[in-house]
């Protein structure tokens, strides 16, 4: 085939993929009727993964220009090509309407791939492996409670005695200070993200966000129509002048920040700069919103509190989860914040679902209250811990020349900046091709050749392994 996928191009493959099968179709070099290579062929005749033309073949099909039947492969459309059957819609322009964005292309690749790949090494995805998931303590506790009699809607801000469990929580293990009509219960910490977005601000806004950071990564913020602003991060976090500095050249009207153990380099941000946020914060009246899923995972035994804590006007919007301290599936988060924020963002959540589930709730609320929440606490450490210091061992054993980080004193994560000049698409699309999973510095806002490493999410005695995949991989790019 003589046309090929330009690797070099902002356009996603698939997308350059789809446009050269719509324009062969359209000049006839594609014939009504006629069969298109199979899905592992045209891949291989192009050089990409199979998932790649599933996904072109399936908004082929979408648009109405191909037909798809089990046992008879894909051929184009016989109706005549730009002109759908009665009765057929073509939800390629609904697809790419909408205000809503879609994951980042590279993003999705890697969540692509990890929900087909098997026997391979994901390093990609942040969260925990399944046997870090405390099951069975999950499962007696739920046992040992009655089925709740009423099944009703819960209040939208979620079950009373779960927001009072929680207040009492944040209280013992980070020191907030807060009551439970300030408290908001979400599904997971990125839909309190969302609604902050969605509520609190208006399309235009500007705020500001680390980088690189997570919060990069979440095209909710241009689907909120947010204009972003980075505030550079190193080893003791943002620097509070850069905010001074946006507010004055942008008006910045938010600040999104995760100071602990901060995904994707780990780091603390330290004790004066925390300070310091929040007096610049209150003197600029600009809210903070604090992302904080791991601060109770510390290594050394230190414990590093919010800047919740030590907020005194209120300015800071708390959000939380127990995705990374119990399970991801729990889905269970809440934002706590002043009661007529929270009680603004509880409208806007019971408009969209009514509410969370109660079951989560309930299983939530009596695992944290019970005695064994420590010592799952303390179980979870040691073996993160433990991950840690195999990841470490094995990068600098096979990556100890070729690459530059710093050990993580808490979290999930190992970030890591690479001494020689690589792509992050091809990296990527290299390391796919040897089952080898991880999140490349460019979803973050690092330039190419920094990578995220998640030690949680393989078994201890897979990460040696899959380090060595991965240096074999960076050889060959």
């Amino acid at each position: 085939m003589e046309w090929s996928v330009n690797r070099e191009s902002d356009k996603p493959i698939y997308q350059q993929i789809f446009e050269y099968i719509e324009e062969k179709i359209a000049y006839g070099e594609f014939p009504p009727g006629s069969r298109l290579p199979s899905e592992r062929k045209m891949a291989e005749q192009l050089n990409v993964n199979r998932m790649t033309i599933v996904h072109v073949y399936d908004e082929l099909q979408a648009s109405g220009l191909v037909e798809r039947k089990k046992g008879s492969g894909t051929r184009v459309s016989t109706h005549k090509w730009g002109i759908l059957p009665k009765g057929v819609t073509n939800w390629r322009k609904y697809i790419e309407g909408g205000s809503f964005l879609p994951t980042y292309p590279l993003i999705k690749r890697i969540r692509d791939e990890a929900k087909v790949m098997k026997d391979g090494y994901n390093m990609a995805g942040g969260e925990l492996s399944t046997d870090l998931f405390p099951a069975s303590f999950l499962q007696a506790s739920f046992n040992q409670h009655a089925f709740p009699s009423n099944l009703g809607y819960v209040h939208p801000q979620g079950h009373l005695e779960f927001r009072e469990t929680l207040a009492s929580y944040v209280k013992e293990y980070h020191d907030i200070n807060v009551t439970s009509s300030s408290i908001l219960i979400t599904s997971g910490a990125q839909q309190a993200l969302y609604l902050i977005t969605q509520c609190l601000l208006n399309p235009g806004d500007a705020v500001a966000i680390e980088a690189p950071s997570y919060s990069y990564s979440l095209p909710l913020f241009q689907s909120a129509g947010l204009r972003i602003f980075a505030l550079p991060v190193d080893a003791e976090g943002i620097n509070p002048d850069d905010i001074v500095t946006l507010y004055r050249k942008h008006q910045i009207r938010m600040i999104f920040l995760n100071p602990t153990f901060q995904s994707p380099t780990g780091g603390v941000m330290t004790e004066p700069r925390r300070e310091r946020v929040l007096e610049i914060a209150a003197e600029l009246g600009i809210p903070i919103v604090e992302d904080d899923p791991v601060s109770l995972l510390s290594f050394d035994g230190k414990t590093h509190y919010p800047l919740k804590s030590i907020d005194k006007s209120g300015n800071v919007l708390y959000v939380g989860s127990l995705s990374k301290v119990i399970a991801s599936s729990l889905r269970v988060g809440w934002i706590m914040g002043p009661e007529s924020v929270i009680n603004r963002l509880a409208d806007a959540r019971q408009q969209i679902d009514f509410g969370l589930s109660i079951f989560p709730q309930l299983i939530a609320n009596q695992f944290i209250q019970s005695p064994e929440y420590p010592k799952h606490l303390a179980f979870l450490k040691q073996e993160l811990l433990e991950r840690r210091n195999e990841m470490v061992l094995a990068l600098n054993e096979y990556l100890g020349d070729k690459v530059e980080f710093s050990v993580p004193k808490g979290g999930l994560f190992c970030w890591c900046k690479i001494k020689q000049k690589v792509d992050d698409q091809k990296l990527v699309e290299e390391a796919i091709k040897n089952k080898i999973l991880f999140m490349p510095g460019s979803v973050y806002g690092s330039p190419n050749g920094y990578v995220r490493f998640t030690y949680a999410r393989l078994q201890r005695e897979a990460i040696k392994e899959a380090v060595l995949k991965f240096a074999k991989v960076l050889d060959k790019v």
